[in-house]
């Protein structure tokens, strides 16, 4: 291989992982079972949910509106609703929800959802933020990931390597809490992809346990400064509601571990950013495990790109940060 006026050591080990990574795609094992056929299709950085499909046969209609109250023991939201084309006018209504969204749901806060009938109930489905500090907080964010996945295109490697500083990003958490890198500034991050409906047992449900694992052993070792972070690869899917009804179902403490969502656009510029591999193909999401460390100056300072990482060599890692 000739590199021609680009003979640093850093980057011919970055385009060799690269070439790496391509070559070995079929050696991938792949998460299955996502729920939505074709090709990953971008989406407005403030219509997440309103784009998702509902279930086949069950009819749905977007839906936005404002929570006016909530109702433990039913498990429902009272809602009083912008008016639905085609459907019906404003007006108050209860709607059945799920553990997750039920638990994160405040009073006066606006939202988008998807209406779906089924029988003479009607639910409220994929609810997302939707007030406009919120939407413009995240639009602004995927627009300065854009910005950055542009910016690295033009390099002759377009990928960030160790020792560079991470990407920024601006999500949603599992509460529905708009979340920047800088809330993690001087922390000590291990970061990874996954997505809450991945059934291949060794792949994403074995990282989150994974991760569990690793922030026992960090607390066990003293280090109160580190941050894990999942990001969901199904964001249409993985509302803040569906990410906190996965970590409850896990009996996850959030405090310190955060799983993120958010517009389609902003995850697939993070992912290309960190080389990552995520598709969908005939109905499925397929695509490969990395686990990364971040440092408290924010530098990409190790990655392993397998399933088989193990929480004891993420913890080496972490302290050697110290």
């Amino acid at each position: 291989m000739t590199v021609r006026g680009y003979q640093s050591c850093r980057w011919v080990a970055a385009a060799l992982r690269s070439a790496a990574a391509l070559a070995g795609l079929a050696a991938i094992a792949f998460c299955a079972g996502c729920g939505r056929s074709g090709e990953a299709q971008a989406v407005n950085a403030t219509n997440v949910a309103t784009e998702a499909p509902a279930v086949e046969g069950e009819p749905s209609w977007p839906l936005t509106g404002e929570i006016i109250g909530i109702n433990l023991e039913r498990r429902s939201l009272l809602v009083t609703h912008d008016e639905i084309k085609d459907f019906m006018p404003p007006m108050t209504m209860e709607f059945v929800v799920s553990d997750g969204d039920l638990a994160i749901a405040k009073e006066g806060q606006r939202i988008r959802a998807r209406l779906v009938q089924r029988g003479d109930e009607y639910f409220l489905e994929q609810i997302w933020p939707d007030d406009a500090a919120t939407a413009a907080a995240i639009a602004a964010g995927a627009e300065a990931l854009a910005k950055e996945t542009a910016a690295l295109n033009k390099r002759i490697y377009t990928f960030r390597d160790l020792g560079e500083q991470a990407p920024t990003f601006t999500l949603y958490d599992q509460d529905a809490r708009v979340v920047d890198m800088n809330r993690f500034r001087g922390k000590k991050i291990v970061l990874n992809f996954i997505y809450t409906r991945c059934p291949v047992a060794t792949m994403c449900p074995a990282a989150t346990l994974k991760m569990t694992q690793l922030q026992q052993a960090a607390r066990e070792k003293g280090l109160s400064d580190v941050e894990l972070i999942s990001i969901s690869l199904d964001p249409n899917y993985d509302t803040p509601g569906v990410l906190r009804e996965y970590a409850n179902a896990r009996g996850i403490d959030t405090s310190n571990f955060s799983f993120l969502t958010g517009p389609e656009a902003a995850v697939q510029n993070l992912l290309r950013q960190l080389s990552i591999t995520s598709f969908f193909e005939e109905g499925v999401i397929k695509h490969s495990l990395n686990t990364i460390v971040i440092g408290p100056d924010g530098k990409l300072v190790y990655r392993n790109d397998t399933e088989k990482w193990t929480p004891a060599e993420f913890l080496e890692q972490l302290q050697k940060l110290n």
